[in-house]
Order: structure tokens, then C-alpha cells, then sequence
């Protein structure tokens, strides 16, 4: 029983370096996501409008097909569909990058009385290939606070079974936060106006 006693400071200290050592090797991709939030929190903070901008990234003639939630200020595209080529591999028409993106999100934050150190929350359809880039961009480009929604709008895809495809995992619409079927007019990306 003695001997027990006085191995367990070495067993703890072992135990210590262990988790030091594991800690040090963890891949990036397995730590915890610091640009993302959830729809909960992104809710919240929108709700508040505590010197926070919170835009709709998506193309506007997604967000015609999929919905919209009236808790984003604006929809300003982070990617926009370019009609006029077809990407033969994903089988739809290639995305490019808003050249205007980061000038029409300081824009916004000007006609918010909000500057560069604004919380800004960015939510695409799932989170992953606007979303997160966008938030990506927008800190390097001197916005330190940009975020966004993990899971997005739509959310993730069911992997297997009947409803395979569907999109009916996480996401806005299915953690229960308002949305509805048609766009805000005064807060879609629209060209017909400056």
C-alpha cells in the first residue's frame, strides 16, 4: 500500500507529460474551429445588435429556392454564379469570388455606424464552402472579428437511408430559428438599386 502511495506524484506527473505531449501533437483540423459559431449564438448576437453585422453570403438566387431569415442586416455574396460557364466537374456554373466583397461589408458597417472591429457573422447554405472562407477572407483583410455560422442556412446532408441527400441534420433552418420562403427585398443583394 506504501509503495502505491508513493507512485501516484509519478503517475500523475506522467499522466501530465502525456497530455502536454498529446496537446502538442493534435492536428490543426482536429482543434476546435475558432472562426465558426452556432446558429443559436449567431441568433443571439443578432438579436442584440450590439455592434454586429450579420450577412446572408449566399448568391441571391439561392436564397430565392432555399429561404431566408430576416435576422441577417444584409445579403452581400461572397460568391456569385457566373451564368456563362458550366464547371462540367461539380455539375453546376462556376462560383467566383465578389470583387466588391470586402468594400460592400465595410460599406454596410458604415451605414450601421460600425467600423472594422464590428463583430461580423457570415452564414452560407451548409457553412463550409462560403461561410467559413468568407470569414477567412474578411480577417485577412483587417476585419478581426469576422465569424460564422456553422452548419449555415440549409445545413449538413443525411448521409444514408430514405432521406439521403436531404439536407435535414443542423443548420438554421433545422435548430427552429425563424426563416421563410421568400426574401426581404430591402435586404437581398440586388443591382437594380444602388
Amino acid at each position: 500500500m506504501m509503495n502505491m502511495l508513493k507512485m501516484r506524484p509519478v503517475m500523475a506527473s506522467l499522466a501530465l507529460l502525456a497530455a502536454i505531449a498529446f496537446s502538442t501533437t493534435v492536428p490543426a483540423s482536429a482543434k476546435a474551429d475558432e472562426l465558426g459559431i452556432s446558429t443559436q449564438k449567431a441568433f443571439e448576437l443578432s438579436s442584440k445588435q450590439n455592434n454586429v453585422l450579420f450577412v446572408d453570403v449566399r448568391d441571391p438566387v439561392e436564397i430565392l429556392f432555399i429561404g431566408f431569415t430576416d435576422a441577417v442586416d444584409i445579403n452581400i455574396p461572397f460568391l456569385m454564379v457566373d451564368r456563362t460557364k458550366w464547371d462540367a466537374e461539380k455539375g453546376r456554373f462556376r462560383l467566383y469570388r465578389n470583387p466588391n466583397f470586402a468594400t460592400e461589408i465595410e460599406a454596410a458597417l458604415k451605414a450601421r455606424g460600425m467600423d472594422k472591429d464590428a463583430t461580423i457573422i457570415t452564414m452560407c447554405r451548409s457553412g463550409s464552402e462560403r461561410g467559413k472562407p468568407s470569414a477567412a477572407f474578411l480577417q485577412e483583410s483587417g476585419f478581426a472579428n469576422a465569424r460564422y455560422v456553422v452548419h449555415g442556412f440549409q445545413g449538413s446532408a443525411i448521409k444514408e437511408g430514405p432521406q439521403k441527400g436531404l439536407r435535414l441534420l443542423n443548420g438554421w433552418q433545422n435548430d427552429g430559428l425563424p426563416w421563410q420562403s421568400k426574401p426581404n427585398p430591402d435586404k437581398i443583394y440586388r443591382i437594380d438599386r444602388p
